[in-house]
């Protein structure tokens, strides 16, 4: 579609108004490109690229400004992503060290916030698909049982189950046995379904007990966290294209407040492979339409458990947050992996 002169100037002027917040002219472009063409060839090509949609002029200035069709080929056909250090990428590593996987969660939340000076998200395993990794009862007293749950990810959850009869400790073993041999890894809302018929197989004792079990578990795991974990979001206040019109800066903090709308986004990120990018209206959110969202999937042992990433102006230095958000997602994964292994 562009050929490699406004391909050139189309990077030039990005680059540029990125660093400054400030429409490029033909005059910065000249001495910035480092192509002998006159002032006069440039403004030709410029009219040609704002033609195209991908670059606008302001009412105010005679330069222009990106549009987010601009930013999208930019990013797609002509950023060089800048890799992080191993410094660096030893850093957050030692930044991700906690003994609970919501912990983890947040501290990479916070450290997207922090390195980027945007918004950090991060979408926890939804409720819907809480599950377990390990059961166990341990009886307490005649009635009353302690019903410990260990997540995929090595989180560890205890309720008390006040039960209607009393349990020997041989009677919960074979329910721990029983739940850890046949739902192991599967949904609560799935093993609700297939109790009625499997329940069957067990003595008429402790069918009581495994159904307490399940709506205790699948509450426990509900409560443990929210499904969206924001960080830095006051950061946007500072952002000069986004503050300069607290409407629409009103709208935004809606969204991370209601968080409906952004998981669903996030939720569709996740399954893609990668960093993925919204510029502008790709969101589908309006109150986006202004903002970049990039994010990346996290996972555990090769299953995908939720998505990060960060929220920001649309003139932000991609060339650096990109790699930000990969390298925090890889790391995530490994450290959750980490935590499973060593539970």
């Amino acid at each position: 579609m562009l050929d490699s002169r406004a391909q050139h100037l189309l990077k030039t002027l990005i680059e540029r108004y990125i660093a400054d917040g400030q429409p490029v002219g033909s005059r910065v472009l000249s001495r910035q490109s480092g192509l002998e063409l006159s002032p006069a060839t440039i403004r030709n090509v410029m009219a040609d690229l704002e033609e195209m949609g991908f670059i606008a002029s302001p009412h105010t200035s005679a330069g222009r400004i990106p549009t987010p069709r601009g930013y999208r080929f930019f990013v797609d056909s002509l950023l060089v992503v800048k890799p992080l250090e191993e410094g660096e990428i030893s850093e957050l590593q030692g930044q991700l060290q906690a003994d609970r996987p919501q912990l983890l969660v947040g501290a990479a939340a916070q450290m997207l916030s922090q390195l980027t000076h945007f918004a950090g998200v991060v979408a926890t395993p939804r409720r819907r698909e809480a599950s377990f990794r390990h059961i166990e009862f341990l009886r307490l007293s005649d009635r009353r049982v302690l019903l410990i749950i260990v997540t995929p990810e090595g989180d560890v959850q205890n309720r008390i189950l006040h039960t209607d009869r009393p349990y020997s400790q041989p009677q919960l073993l074979e329910a721990s046995n029983f739940f850890n041999q046949h739902y192991a890894g599967q949904p609560f809302h799935a093993i609700r379904a297939l109790l009625a018929d499997e329940l069957r197989q067990l003595r008429e004792d402790v069918v009581g007990l495994m159904s307490a079990a399940v709506e205790a578990g699948d509450a426990a795991l509900a409560e443990s966290g929210d499904d969206l974990v924001v960080s830095g979001e006051k950061n946007l206040l500072q952002a000069e294209d986004l503050a300069s019109n607290m409407d629409r800066l009103r709208l935004l903090f809606d969204v991370f407040e209601q968080k409906t709308s952004l998981l669903h986004l996030l939720d569709v990120s996740q399954r893609a492979q990668g960093v993925h990018l919204f510029i502008g209206g790709e969101s589908g959110l309006a109150p986006l339409d202004e903002c970049s969202v990039i994010t990346a999937p996290y996972e555990v042992d090769g299953q995908v458990l939720g998505t990060l990433g960060v929220i920001g102006p649309t003139r932000m230095a991609y060339e650096r947050v990109i790699p930000i958000v990969d390298v925090t997602a890889k790391l995530l994964s490994n450290a959750l992996t980490q935590q499973l292994n060593d539970a």
